[in-house]
C-alpha cells in the first residue's frame, strides 16, 4: 500500500504527509497495546534540501536523520538555530567522527569500539553526552554495516563504560520484505537482543528500527524509534 500511495504522498505538503506518518504510528501502537507516545520519530531527511528540513519544522518535526557528514553539516548551517535535535544514522567512517561529535546529538550507527571510542574523545565538554545506539546486522548482510548479533552483548558493555557518551540502544536496518510477518521476524529478533541485555543491567531505552515500509512491524514488536524518510519528504534529490 505505501508503494502504490508514493506518486500520491509526494505531491502532499511536507506538513499533510507528516501527519500521515503520525497516524500510521498511532494506529500502529494502539494495535499493539503501546501509547503512541512511546515511539519517537525521526525524519530521515538525507539528499533533501535545507527547505524540506525547515518545513517539517514548522509541522512540529524535531528529530532528523542524516546519512551523509558534510551534507548534513551544510544544512545545520544553513538553518542556524533551531529546535532539531540531529541524528546520524549512516555508517560512519573514522576520519569524520570529529565533526559528529561536535555537531550531531545521536549517533545510531556505532559497529566497533574504535569508533565509539575516538566519538567519546572527541564529544567536547561543554555539550550533554553524546547519544549512540548500537547498529547490529540483523540479517548478515555483506551490503550493511553492523555488528553481528553475537557480538552486540561484548560492544555494547565496552560502549556503556565511555565518559562522553550515553549508550541508549540497539539499532538495524533489516532485510527488505514485503510480507508483515517477515518484517516482524527481523525485528523480533533485535528486539530479543536488546531485551537480553536490558535484563543483564545494560540501562537501554531506544529500540531504533522501522521505515516507511515496515513501520507497522517493527512498532508491534517493541521500536521506540522509527527512522522515516521517503513517506515524510517524498523522493529523494
Amino acid at each position: 500500500m505505501v508503494a502504490r500511495n508514493m506518486t500520491r504522498v509526494s505531491e502532499q505538503p511536507i506538513a499533510a504527509r507528516l501527519a500521515e506518518v503520525r497516524g500510521r504510528i498511532a494506529a500502529a501502537a494502539r494495535s499493539a497495546g503501546r501509547d503512541p507516545e512511546a515511539v519517537r520519530l525521526v525524519g530521515v531527511s538525507k539528499r533533501q534540501p535545507a527547505e524540506a528540513v525547515r518545513a517539517a519544522l514548522d509541522a512540529g518535526l524535531r528529530d532528523f536523520g542524516e546519512n551523509f557528514v558534510q551534507e548534513a553539516l551544510d544544512k545545520m548551517d544553513a538553518l542556524g538555530e533551531t529546535p532539531a535535535r540531529w541524528h546520524f544514522i549512516g555508517a560512519l567512517q573514522s576520519n569524520k567522527t570529529a565533526a559528529v561529535a561536535e555537531r550531531f546529538d545521536w549517533v545510531h550507527s556505532v559497529d566497533r569500539l574504535k569508533l565509539a571510542r575516538r566519538l567519546s574523545a572527541q564529544r567536547p565538554a561543554g555539550l550533554a553526552p553524546l547519544n549512540v545506539c548500537v547498529q547490529v546486522n540483523i540479517g548478515d548482510e555483506q551490503s550493511k554495516s553492523g555488528v553481528a548479533p553475537a557480538e552486540t552483548a561484548a560492544l555494547a558493555r565496552e560502549i556503556a563504560g565511555l565518559p562522553r557518551l550515553a549508550l541508549r540502544g540497539l539499532m538495524a536496518v533489516p532485510p527488505a520484505e514485503s510480507d508483515p510477518e517477515r518484517q516482524r521476524a527481523w525485528c523480533r529478533q533485535l528486539a530479543a537482543l536488546y531485551e537480553g541485555l536490558r535484563a543483564e543491567g545494560v540501562p537501554l531505552d531506544t529500540l531504533s528500527m522501522g521505515m516507511s515500509a515496515d513501520l507497522e512491524a517493527a512498532i508491534a514488536e517493541g521500536a521506540t524509534l522509527v527512522r522515516i524518510g521517503t513517506a515524510i519528504f517524498g523522493e529523494r534529490k
